[in-house]
């Protein structure tokens, strides 16, 4: 078995078995919760393989099966629905056990204003680097429509995405070099701002911000869909 394919199955194993705890019943849930993550997947996956045509970020064969669709490891294809799959299940854990944890409005919309202020400019300046300029500028897109749309997803998620942070983060890690001798992902760094964490592009904090809130919003589009028939 690949590393990248076992990252993939150990991330996604534990929130799978924990979707049929009594209490919280995830599974219950998967109705909206895999339309919406394959529609996220589908849009990741395009822009994944542009990216990778252009040279943005490259795989390390070392570290996947060789088995490949449009340039991308089986491994990536499936990273799109296990490890949103796994934090999405981190997030609802969290509002069921804490149905209290949540944010005020005025204080979403300050955390909103706050990133723009923050991110705006360094889309704009760094327009020439595909990696950053693209990822901020659909982070910038997708949190606008979730504040003024959907801002009660908000009010959770910018909490829980704290904490799914540490796995994605160690998740990451690893496919970007943490712990063994060669990442299993190559960044360009002259597509990215050369800034990381440890070994992480610190884009991709964005990225999974956006990916996961894509789905989120996805399956409040989906749920007030469902309540309209």
């Amino acid at each position: 078995m690949s590393l990248y394919l076992f990252l993939n199955i150990a991330s996604f194993l534990i929130p799978f078995l924990y979707s049929f705890e009594k209490r919280m019943r995830y599974c219950k849930r998967w109705k909206v919760i895999f339309p919406s993550l394959i529609i996220t997947a589908l849009f990741f996956i395009i822009w994944d393989i542009i990216f990778t045509q252009m040279g943005v970020w490259s795989f390390n064969p070392r570290y996947h099966s060789g088995i490949e669709f449009f340039g991308l490891p089986i491994e990536e294809w499936l990273f799109f629905i296990c490890i949103p799959y796994a934090s999405i299940f981190i997030h609802f854990s969290f509002q069921y056990f804490l149905p209290n944890l949540a944010l005020s409005d005025t204080v979403v919309k300050k955390i909103y204003w706050f990133l723009m202020i923050l991110i705006v400019p360094v889309a704009v300046f760094n327009y020439d680097r595909w990696y950053t300029f693209v990822n901020l500028s659909l982070f910038v897109i997708v949190l606008t429509i979730a504040v003024f749309k959907f801002s009660t997803i908000l009010k959770t998620y910018f909490i829980t995405f704290l904490i799914i942070l540490i796995p994605f983060l160690l998740v990451n890690g690893i496919l970007t070099g943490s712990f063994i001798e060669e990442p299993v992902v190559f960044y360009n760094d002259n597509e990215n701002l050369g800034i990381r964490l440890g070994t992480i592009p610190v884009e991709d904090v964005g990225y999974a911000f956006t990916m996961l809130l894509m789905s989120l919003v996805l399956m409040k589009i989906i749920d007030r869909k469902n309540e309209s028939i």
